[in-house]
């Protein structure tokens, strides 16, 4: 098993890892009548795209021996409906200046980022597009 999650009522869920004991906390969203307090499901859904994006990004680094610590993404769900639902993620990747890398190594990054398990996990027809900043160049890749 890899989780619990209660409902505290009001609209917020706690859910607990349970090999490390970290705890989320989520609330919906004020325009599904929530107080958006905390991350809502959905946000997650987006965020941890983000995140695993940034971790297969990171392991190809460790592997190739390049340290590219400070990378950080602008993540934007879009909702639809009805029925209600994530329609598109906006991903915009921010890089610290001090981050030098070849054209070879900007593709390499930016393939291992769309290779993550949760952008194969996300339904098709939610729109994924992820813009890649690379200080001297900018790159879309959707």
């Amino acid at each position: 098993m890899t989780s619990t999650v209660l409902y505290e009522g009001n609209l917020r869920t706690v859910c607990t890892h349970l090999k490390s004991g970290t705890i989320i906390e989520t609330d919906a969203p004020p325009d599904n009548q929530g107080k958006g307090e905390r991350f809502s499901p959905s946000d997650l859904v987006a965020t941890a795209l983000a995140s695993c994006m940034l971790t297969i990004m990171g392991i190809k680094a460790r592997d190739m021996g390049v340290n590219i610590e400070g990378i950080s993404i602008e993540v934007e769900k879009i909702m639809t409906g009805p029925p209600r639902r994530i329609s598109g993620i906006n991903l915009t990747f921010h890089c610290p200046e001090n981050l030098q890398l070849s054209e070879k190594e900007k593709t390499i990054f930016e393939n291992a980022a769309n290779t993550c398990p949760v952008k194969y996990s996300i339904h098709p027809d939610i729109v994924v597009n992820a813009f890649f900043n690379w200080k001297s160049t900018s790159k879309k890749v959707s």
